[in-house]
């Protein structure tokens, strides 16, 4: 089935930009006004971020995101075929900074969110370094599809570590210096052993593990924020937060990671993955010690 699925799709890969933009129109026609995908879901997380805009503003980036999302997928599969100098030319990244500390030796944790396209910002940074880049995903439950998203996500070089896996197999890959990508706006599994902050206003569960292990194995921390320049074209930019994460305190470095996601949502509100509901586990007192914002707790 693997074989099947990839030589379909990498047939599909092999189609220009041009045509696989035509699909995507349609596909959003689709996926947007006739199958509303999720559409309450994206509308709810829009009002909650921009209380402020108008019905019109909302419907607005929601059709906008939808476009979007459609076209990081389309251009997902692209990669399947696309040559390392197209690429280069469509996913551009400023590195110079996040280099000094490869070349100082430091280990790195690069943390973004889900901004598209999240899939060749991995890329980017893979291409771009000299020293191991460990890449942490979900696995995808059908086994097939599973595979070829490995497949397309380690052409540079990259080690998958499936998050379940994390464990048993950083200690060895630590053992030499590396870099750690971590999209660290997933929603936690066990929300009473989150941090709690607010997320554009509302509390919200952050994972534990990004600051944890910054803090705990002393790696330098970049956050990476992702701009669509236009059609298949985005730049990616590393701003060096730390050296030494165990040079912060308790949920701080936690705190910078949700100011710098929620500025580059602002900037760009439909480049967001609206469609996952960041707001799923609501607020409970029993979670008061996990509050990590300087903002006062939820009653």
């Amino acid at each position: 089935m693997y074989y099947i699925i990839y030589g379909t799709l990498y047939l599909f890969s092999l189609l220009p930009f041009f045509i696989l933009y035509a699909i995507s129109d349609f596909a959003f026609v689709l996926v947007y006004h006739v199958f509303g995908y999720r559409k309450n879901i994206v509308t709810s997380n829009l009002i909650i971020a921009f209380p402020q805009k108008s019905a019109e503003e909302i419907n607005s980036i929601a059709k906008q995101f939808y476009k979007n999302l459609i076209d990081n997928f389309i251009e997902t599969i692209k990669l399947l075929s696309l040559s390392e100098k197209e690429f280069i030319k469509r996913a551009s990244i400023d590195f110079a900074d996040a280099k000094k500390l490869v070349d100082k030796g430091l280990n790195i944790q690069f943390h973004s969110g889900h901004q598209m396209n999240w899939e060749y910002a991995s890329l980017a940074i893979s291409h771009s370094l000299t020293i191991p880049w460990v890449a942490i995903y979900l696995r995808i439950q059908a086994k097939p599809i599973d595979r070829l998203f490995i497949k397309i996500r380690s052409r540079f070089g990259a080690t998958m570590v499936e998050k379940h896996n994390y464990q048993t197999r950083m200690p060895q890959l630590m053992k030499s210096q590396y870099a750690l990508g971590l999209i660290a706006d997933q929603n936690p599994g066990l929300v009473k052993h989150s941090f709690w902050l607010n997320f554009f206003g509302k509390p919200a569960p952050f994972l534990m593990g990004p600051e944890k292990g910054a803090m705990r194995y002393k790696t330098a921390v970049i956050f990476v924020n992702m701009k669509k320049i236009k059609r298949g074209e985005y730049h990616f930019t590393c701003k060096v937060i730390t050296e030494d994460g165990s040079t912060y305190s308790n949920g701080e470095l936690t705190r910078m990671y949700r100011d710098f996601l929620e500025a580059g949502v602002i900037e760009d509100p439909a480049n967001y993955l609206w469609s996952h509901r960041r707001w799923k586990h609501g607020w409970d007192a029993a979670f008061a010690k996990k509050w990590i914002d300087t903002a006062a707790i939820p009653v």
